[in-house]
């Protein structure tokens, strides 16, 4: 099931050595090549062609690899004290940090953390440069997230001269090499086990889960491996006294639908390790956001609009950096109360252009900007489309066109003198008709 799974003299698995490429037929523990321990067997290495990469904390290790004094110090990136743990190194996540943690519980538990602001044009950039990697050995990736994808290299055994297994394995090296982060790959039979492999020997792992073993393998596992089953469903299965897969594997459809609905056919199957879905290509992003956890609750509506301007930057940035734009604004807020409202604006055609996204949300916000106090406000773009070009500013009216035009302008400067060079700031933005 994984890298190390145990062979023996009488029966040899077949493997390679991760770092030399070597083929490893015997029963040592080290590649005779090179001396790695880094060794890769299973039974059905040759048979297997999806997979789910996985790069190891992904913001964290961006920042270590531009800041090589952080490499073996416990690093944290995410917001300030009322905010979130984003990512955490492995330093820190022994120490008990994880993700989506409250900081000030994070800093708690490892308090001589290097705590870090995102750069999320810098992830978008180095994800971008990861994917590309994945594209020149297959067409056939689905992108999940910024920092992982499934693969199907089903059939590119001629191309590559060389098993799947082995042509990923390379792939991990040459983004070690080129990119200068680590990745975690899990290779199995489809796309559930795929996932699930690729979280069996972080950081830097290669896990695979073969047919043979599928239902030996899920029926020891908690029902909460199996795609949607969150906590609320599975202190549902819990009360039902179900707490292995193997017991789902043990139950009929019907009952299992009888029991859960429409969610106990996929437990039915995915217990089983069946999953029909294939790798598709339309697997991209589906929105491009930012929020931000404030210090203090805000309820001043002047200081959130400065706010939302910001927001509206970034979420701009990162759309041009991806080359994508998007026709649906939404604008988020959580109360003091931690109650969340959102309200989405449809344009009339997609943009990626900060002065249009502010202008979108602005309206949305001042409707609820009254008087209540609010810990955290964000804004994005959903319903994207690829742009490879800048945007047809002719298709804008007058006043916008030259807008974006200005926007386009400073967008270059930013690019050659850095994002702080120039700021439009709020004295730019769009004037209230109604004065």
């Amino acid at each position: 099931m994984s890298e190390n799974a145990a062979p023996t003299a009488q029966d040899p698995l077949p493997g390679f050595c991760r770092d030399c490429f070597a083929p490893v037929d015997g029963a040592g523990n080290r590649c005779t090549a090179c001396g790695s321990p880094r060794l890769l067997r299973h039974r059905e290495l040759d048979e297997l062609s999806i997979a789910h990469l996985d790069c190891d904390a992904f913001y964290a290790a961006v920042e270590k690899r531009d800041n090589p004094d952080l490499r073996d110090k416990p690093v944290i990136v995410g917001g300030g004290r009322r905010g979130v743990v984003s990512t955490a190194c492995y330093i820190a996540r022994i120490r008990g940090v994880k993700s989506a943690m409250p900081m000030f519980k994070a800093l708690k538990r490892c308090p001589d953390a290097v705590v870090i602001k995102p750069r999320m044009d810098k992830y978008s950039q180095v994800g971008r440069e990861v994917r590309q990697l994945m594209r020149d050995m297959t067409p056939l990736v689905e992108p999940l997230s910024i920092d992982e994808a499934f693969l199907d290299l089903t059939g590119t055994e001629r191309l590559h001269k060389m098993m799947p297994a082995k042509a990923l394995a390379g792939l991990a090296r040459r983004i070690e090499d080129e990119i200068g982060i680590s990745v975690s790959i899990g290779l199995s039979h489809n796309k559930f086990l795929a996932k699930v492999a690729s979280d069996l020997d972080k950081p830097r792992g290669f896990a695979v889960i073969g047919r043979e073993e599928t239902l030996d393998f899920l029926a020891e596992q908690p029902p909460s491996l199996i795609w949607g089953v969150g906590k609320a469903f599975q202190k549902q299965l819990t009360k039902a006294g179900i707490s292995k897969i193997g017991q789902l594997q043990a139950m009929e459809k019907t009952d299992l639908m009888r029991r859960f609905g429409s969610i106990g056919g996929r437990l039915y199957h995915l217990a089983r390790g069946e999953d029909a879905r294939e790798v598709s290509t339309r697997g991209e992003t589906k929105s491009i956001s930012s929020e931000t956890t404030f210090n203090q609750d805000i309820s001043d509506p002047h200081e959130l609009e400065s706010i939302l301007w910001t927001q509206a930057q970034r979420v701009s940035r990162r759309a041009k950096a991806a080359h994508l734009a998007g026709q649906t604004v939404t604008l988020k807020l959580k109360t003091a109360s931690f109650r969340i409202r959102t309200r989405n604006a449809t344009l009339s055609d997609p943009t990626q252009l900060a002065d249009r996204i502010f202008s979108a949300a602005r309206p949305l916000l001042i409707r609820e900007a009254d008087g209540t106090p609010y810990r955290l406000l964000g804004v994005g773009i959903s319903h994207l489309s690829e742009l490879t070009i800048d945007p047809a500013l002719e298709d804008l009216d007058a006043r916008i066109g030259q807008r974006a035009r200005a926007e386009l302008a400073i967008d270059k400067v930013r690019e050659k003198f850095g994002k702080d060079a120039v700021d439009r700031g709020l004295a730019f933005k769009p004037k209230d008709p109604n004065g």
